[in-house]
């Protein structure tokens, strides 16, 4: 069975996790399944819930979450205001015709092609260190030298990425994606992860390509400083992403947005909006810049902490999520050896990567 697989096979990775107290020699991690809702549980009953289709958030140490993930907006928030009228369509337009689908299946068939990127191997440190070295080979090749890639490193074997272009203010436009992945059959099998989140990872690492190559951008004269985040550990309840907002607002960093982009390459139909505990008025705006996409959205939920937008929330930040389709209509092969490549629809990749760089390029010069 899934479980006691797991239960054997994930005590030996455990002993690397630092966790408050210690049951039969196992650690035990406090989860948020819902608005209060926790419970204690080791990390092989993590994953035995999140493959019964539970969404959670691991709280454990976590001192700056402020809240539980929720429908309302944060006290943060209160003082953002979006724009209700795309200001920069031609510069946008401009930048999408930059993006490739050719490079963005370059990446995806590298990022694929390791074993797993199970977040406490040396499979997925390996695939964070030469993600790495991509992102800061696209750094160096750009016009933008004030712009810094860092690894954020965790207690486990994978970095989560950060990469800054700063502007003209501290405050943070954030996209993020998540590049560990996970097969239910065990933490050792083939987990190529294409979709997820192998698809997001790429399609932010493109639009930052493009996003790059804007003058005003590469000078940092824009309003606002952008970060384009790739997280370790979402698949065990969004831990780099969450270490990542906590230690941010510990430091009392400024996010005026996130979004997150987690699995974007599977089917051909209208990009779903994740409505369900996201900031609203940030997802309103995000719908406004789905008009830079040729195929639309549609409404969906995708239930509690469901992705690394539910740790931005947490630590008080407006987030907002999209993914590839209806929620209804969700890809089958992830957390399997079937999420592979040859499922992969670089068309839909392209479109969330308009709407990325839409997002990005509108509130980097946006007075929030």
């Amino acid at each position: 069975m899934v479980r006691s697989i797991f239960v054997a096979a994930l005590a030996a990775t455990s002993a690397a996790i630092t966790a408050s107290q210690e049951t039969n020699n196992q650690p035990l991690f406090t989860i948020e399944l819902g608005p209060g809702v926790t419970q204690q549980v080791t990390e092989a009953e993590k994953l035995a819930l999140k493959f019964e289709g539970k969404t959670f958030i691991d709280i454990t140490n976590r001192k700056n979450f402020v809240q539980s993930v929720s429908t309302a907006n944060t006290a943060q928030t209160a003082a953002v205001i979006y724009p209700n009228l795309l200001n920069q369509t031609d510069t946008v337009h401009g930048l999408i015709s930059k993006l490739s689908k050719d490079n963005m299946q370059d990446k995806l068939t590298t990022l694929s092609e390791f074993h797993s990127r199970f977040y406490n191997t040396t499979w997925a440190k390996d695939a964070s260190d030469w993600f790495l070295s991509e992102v800061q080979g696209i750094i160096t090749g750009s016009e933008a030298k004030d712009a810094t890639v860092k690894p954020f490193e965790h207690k486990w074997a994978q970095n989560s990425i950060i990469a800054t272009i700063p502007g003209r203010s501290t405050d943070k436009i954030v996209v993020g994606a998540h590049i560990d992945s996970v097969n239910q059959e065990g933490w050792d099998a083939r987990s190529p992860g294409a979709d997820d989140d192998g698809s997001g990872c790429v399609t932010i690492l493109e639009a930052m390509k493009a996003l790059l190559s804007d003058p005003l951008i590469a000078a940092g004269e824009a309003d606002n400083t952008i970060e384009f985040h790739w997280y370790s550990g979402e698949e065990l309840g969004l831990l780099g992403s969450g270490e990542i907002f906590d230690s941010y607002a510990a430091d009392g960093v400024v996010v005026k947005a996130m979004l997150q982009q987690d699995m974007t390459g599977w089917g051909d139909n209208p990009m779903g909006v994740i409505t369900d505990y996201v900031d609203q008025d940030l997802t309103a705006f995000i719908r406004l810049v789905s008009e830079y996409t040729d195929i639309g959205y549609v409404d969906t939920q995708c239930g509690y902490a469901c992705s690394d937008h539910g740790s931005a929330t947490a630590a008080g930040y407006p987030a907002a999520f999209v993914i590839e389709s209806d929620r209804r209509i969700s890809n089958d092969n992830i957390h399997s050896a079937k999420d592979a490549l040859d499922t992969i629809n670089y068309d839909h990749m392209l479109e969330h990567a308009k709407l990325v760089l839409g997002y990005a390029y509108e509130l980097a010069f946006a007075p929030l």
